[in-house]
């Protein structure tokens, strides 16, 4: 009896819990009309919250919704976070009926407009993230908070002054107002912020002198406020500051580098680089026992300098690089026990390396490029005792100077070895052999000469090679094709370097700037041993380096046939076989090569037909000039019966006069040909039109007739053209499509510039390949894309069909590509200010949206690329060959896609399944929006650890919250920089590795033009 009255007792005691807790899930009426408040301020609803199956208000559970948290005991909404949920809209006024928030996060989203002023005024808000988003506005001059501890307004458009905070919130602990617009000079009142720990200002336009007060606020650990406009530094007293890292890079700061060091005893970081500072290093900083990061890069800071390693026990990175230091390196610098990095390039030096650095153990990274060091050889003598040094960098040194030939050196641990650009003669040492560990060696632009050792071929880790500019003979060593670092996918490199700038100035375009990379390992894969003087062939296995992606023979006396084993070589980007011997045809199955984007076998002596499938069909005609016979693949040369004889070079030799009188022969034959083809042609346009209503009549001769004729659409611009136009039209208008005017290529053909009878320009894309369609399926897409009309779309005005010749007529773009701007055109990049490139993405985001969603049918256009942006000559974007990819492959459900493009655009998706889709667009958008906030192409910068485009790098930028360093610093200034961390925060959600979370084309229209850019 007493068990069953104990069993009942405990029955209900949990009826009584459970009642209970069902009532502190029930939400409040107050925090439930603060959260429908909310909700009405955001463009589209949060999934899981306010569910349409209520049967009343009283029965939300908002308690339980995604990103609320309630007081156990009052039910009342103590926090809300929803980081990263895409949201768009604004913040309502009625948030603040949210009176018990103590915690709010509304980070990393696309919410816009002014933050209510009741916001300030929430008595138990501790903590505030909004960083990230696009709010703007000027901040309320009464702020009530006094429970705030933590303030994060980064990233956005505020603008006005910063607020007091510290006058009511004095218990704040972290104060973030970094990438905004705010101005004036750092408020008084933050004087009272005695709690304050983390204060970031950076990247605002603030100005005036950096108050001495910040350095006295007793807890200050962090200070952020690089990147303003601050010019001068108050001074500072006798009180001593908590101090531990303090950034004032890329300011007006001029002058010399306060002395004032010893009175920050823990400060271990220290960045004042891009300023104005000059004179030399202050006694103080020279003698800090704490600091540990210096970086004072690019000021005018010289003298000599001198560090007292003794006191200095805990530096560990050192870049005093681009100042006008002279004089020698110090020897004293080797007594810095901790000391890893020095970056000394680009200053004054003179003499030798001192004796002294043989007892440099801690020493990994050395770069001493572009000053005045001479005897090379003592340096590396010295330099070899260095047992932890991996990464060496001596370019623009000693010059004339021989490289040394002594087997006693080793280096045991370095990874990258560069001495380029010194002159140095000699040949390539047996040393080197040694270096087991080395991942990339440069040694162009010297004067070595002999051969090019096999040993190369040896190293495990070796993968960027450069040897190019030199006068290297013989035969190019077969183990360089069996280097594992480049044939095997499962080779593991470990990074080898801090983050310190390499460059690298291409040889291709010595015009251009230089390409820099952060990271070894950003470097692309590369084998370079162009303009040497080497002969014989080139191997069939270079086929089995499947992770190269730069491989350069030109200029060089090689030999012989082109094998069609490179076909291997997948992952290849660059293969440039200009300016040697070679002969025969060029392989078919060079257009495998899916990622290929740069070709060229000019000057040659090559025979036969051009490849027009893959990537070949985009080459232009300079990448294959320079080869008397070779012909077809749209070139504009017939070919005959495309089978050429293929002479051996003995043979070749004796048949010169043969070949004359061939020339004749065939000059005299095709006259002939021409002359019939003519006559064919007027019997053609004479003849009279056909009965529409005989099908079967004529042999065919009314439908050769039709497809001789050119289709035009109406369109805007040509809506009462009555003309006629036919194929003899295009003939005369491109004279006979010949090379010179080409202006263009793509993956579906050439495009070449034509002015028809009427005095209209247009562009007329000759299709390439097989477009696999009749011509009824070919002319119902072809008119299915001229329905596609909008002012941000390049039209396609007519087409027409002859045999197997397929026209596209376009209209015509003055300024060409965004690609030729940004790229190619020497001095493109600087007249294509930010705000044009914003415009650029504005409307070539219009097209995008118009062809996913208003146009009937939608259309996929599957090659986003700043190839494919057009400019009119008011820079105004549209977008070209959209839905090409119907064309050739003509389905109606899927667009099967075969890995065909500009390896960087490509979603990674499509490397997985074969089904394109319109987040495949969005993704290939995104990477165009990379383009125009950086200037460099998609594969400009290379993956880390395997991954190899400047996606990766932008990403892990953004991750280490350096996103400004990725900017071009051709448009980047303090008044267009919050609409360029805006865009990258858009760029970067298009980029987003899962389809499903990319953001429609709607979505981008509506934050590409409303979302906070205009503010």
């Amino acid at each position: 009896m007493v068990a069953i009255i104990e069993i009942w007792v405990l029955v209900i005691l949990g009826v009584s819990q459970v009642l209970a807790i069902s009532q502190n899930f029930t939400c409040n009426s107050t925090d439930l009309t603060a959260l429908k408040g909310f909700m009405d301020g955001l463009e589209s609803p949060i999934d899981g919250w306010w569910p349409t199956n209520s049967s009343s208000i009283s029965s939300f559970d908002c308690c339980n919704w995604v990103g609320i948290k309630c007081n156990s005991n009052s039910g009342r909404i103590v926090g809300l976070e929803l980081p990263k949920k895409r949201l768009t809209g604004g913040l309502s006024d009625l948030i603040s009926n949210l009176d018990q928030l103590t915690k709010l996060n509304l980070s990393n989203n696309f919410l816009t407009g002014p933050i209510p002023i009741s916001l300030f005024h929430l008595a138990h808000l501790e903590v505030i993230d909004l960083s990230r988003n696009g709010f703007n506005g000027v901040f309320p001059i009464s702020i009530h908070l006094p429970a705030l501890q933590e303030l994060d307004f980064s990233g956005n458009f505020f603008t006005g002054s910063i607020p007091g905070l510290c006058v009511n919130s004095t218990g704040i602990r972290v104060m973030k107002f970094a990438v905004n617009s705010l101005a004036g000079i750092i408020p008084l009142e933050l004087r009272n912020c005695s709690f304050l720990t983390h204060l970031c200002l950076a990247s605002n336009s603030l100005s005036g002198a950096i108050p001495e007060f910040l350095f006295r606020l007793p807890r200050l650990g962090e200070l952020d406020l690089q990147d303003n406009m601050f010019n001068s530094i108050g001074v500072i007293g006798d009180s001593v500051g908590r101090l531990v890292s303090l950034d004032i890079s890329c300011n007006r700061l001029s002058g010399n580098l306060p002395d004032f060091f010893s009175k920050f005893p823990n400060l271990s970081r220290f960045s004042a680089r891009a300023n104005g500072f000059s004179g030399g290093i202050p006694v103080s900083l020279s003698n800090s026992p704490a600091i540990s990061f210096l970086n004072l890069k690019n000021n005018y800071l010289n003298g000599s300098i001198e560090f007292n390693c003794s006191m200095m026990t805990n530096l560990t990175s050192l870049d005093l690089g681009s100042n006008e230091f002279s004089g020698f390196i110090p020897g004293g610098l080797s007594s810095c026990r901790k000391l890893k990095a020095i970056n000394l390039a680009r200053n004054k030096f003179s003499g030798e390396i001192p004796e002294s650095f043989k007892d440099f153990q801690s020493l990994s990274y050395l770069s001493l490029s572009n000053c005045s060091f001479s005897n090379l050889s003592t340096t590396l003598k010295i330099l070899q005792h260095c047992p932890n040094l991996t990464v060496l960098v001596l370019t623009m040194n000693f010059r004339g100077e021989k490289l040394p030939d002594d087997d006693s050196l080793r280096f045991n641990a370095l990874k990258a070895l560069v001495i380029g650009n010194c002159g140095l003669v000699g040949g390539i040492p047996r040393w080197l052999k040694g270096l087991t560990q080395l991942q990339l060696l440069d040694l162009s632009w010297n004067h070595l000469e002999g051969s090019i050792p096999p040993y190369l071929g040896d190293f495990r880790s070796l993968f960027y090679l450069d040897l190019s500019n030199n006068s290297l003979s013989g035969v190019i060593p077969k183990n360089l094709t069996q280097l594992q670092s480049l044939s095997l996918w499962d080779v593991s490199i470990e990074e080898g370097s801090p983050d310190f700038p390499f460059f690298r100035r291409p040889n291709m375009s010595n015009r251009g700037s230089a390409l820099q990379y952060n990271q070894i390992m950003s470097f692309p894969p590369l084998l370079d041993l162009s303009n040497n003087f080497l002969n014989g062939s080139i191997w069939p296995e270079f086929g089995n380096l499947k992770r190269l992606h730069v491989l350069n023979l030109k200029h060089n006396g090689l030999s012989g046939g082109i094998p069609s084993s490179l076909s291997g070589m997948t992952s290849i980007e660059m293969l440039d076989l200009s300016y040697n011997n070679l002969t025969g045809t060029i392989p078919p199955s060079l257009v495998d090569l899916s990622f290929l984007s740069k070709f060229s076998v000019a000057y040659n002596n090559l025979s036969g037909l051009i490849p027009n499938r893959g990537q070949f069909a985009t080459f232009a005609n300079s990448s294959f000039e320079g080869n008397e016979i070779l012909c077809g693949g749209g070139r504009g040369l017939a070919c005959g019966n495309g089978v050429f004889p293929q002479l051996s070079t003995k043979e070749s030799k004796k048949s010169k006069g043969k070949i004359a009188g061939m020339a004749v022969g065939i000059g005299f034959g095709t006259l002939f040909l021409l002359a019939l083809m003519f006559l064919i042609i007027i019997r053609a346009t004479g003849r009279q039109e056909v009965d529409p209503e005989n099908e079967d009549g004529d042999d065919g001769k009314k439908e050769e007739l039709e497809t001789r004729l050119v289709v035009l659409f109406r369109t805007k611009g040509n809506e009462n053209d009555e003309k006629e136009l036919s194929l003899d039209d295009l003939l005369k208008s491109t004279n006979s499509f010949d090379q010179d005017n080409i202006i263009g290529c793509g993956g579906f053909g050439l495009v070449f510039k034509a002015t028809l009878p009427d005095g209209r320009k247009v562009a007329i894309k000759r299709l390439s390949g097989d477009t696999g369609q009749v011509d009824r399926e070919f002319q119902a897409e072809v008119e299915t894309l001229s329905r596609a009309q909008h002012p941000n779309l390049v039209l396609l005005q007519g087409y027409c069909q002859h045999k197997n010749d397929r026209y596209l007529i376009y209209s015509f773009m003055e300024n060409g590509s965004l690609d030729y701007w940004l790229h190619e055109k020497p001095d493109g990049p600087t007249k294509l200010n930010w705000s044009t490139r914003l415009n650029i993405a504005k409307g070539a985001i219009n097209g995008l949206a118009y062809l996913h969603q208003s146009c009937d049918p939608h259309i996929l256009h599957r090659d986003i690329k700043s190839s494919n942006i057009l400019l009119d000559e008011n820079f105004e974007a549209h977008l070209a060959d959209f839905g090409l990819a119907r064309l050739i492959l003509p389905y109606d459900t899927h667009v099967t896609t075969d890995l065909v493009g500009t390896l960087g655009y490509i979603p990674p998706e499509y490397g997985q399944a074969s089904v394109a889709s319109y987040k495949g667009d969005v993704y290939s958008f995104g990477v165009v929006l990379l383009e125009l906030l950086t200037g460099k192409r998609p594969m400009d910068m290379c993956k880390p650890k395997g991954s190899r485009d400047l996606i990766s790098w932008v990403m892990q930028m953004k991750n280490e919250k350096r996103e400004i360093e990725v900017f071009d610093p051709l448009v980047f200034d303090k008044g267009n920089e919050k609409q360029m961390l805006w865009v990258l925060e858009i760029a970067c959600v298009c980029l987003n590795e899962a389809p499903k979370l990319r953001p429609s084309t709607r979505e981008l229209l509506s934050w590409l033009h409303h979302g906070g850019l205009d503010a």
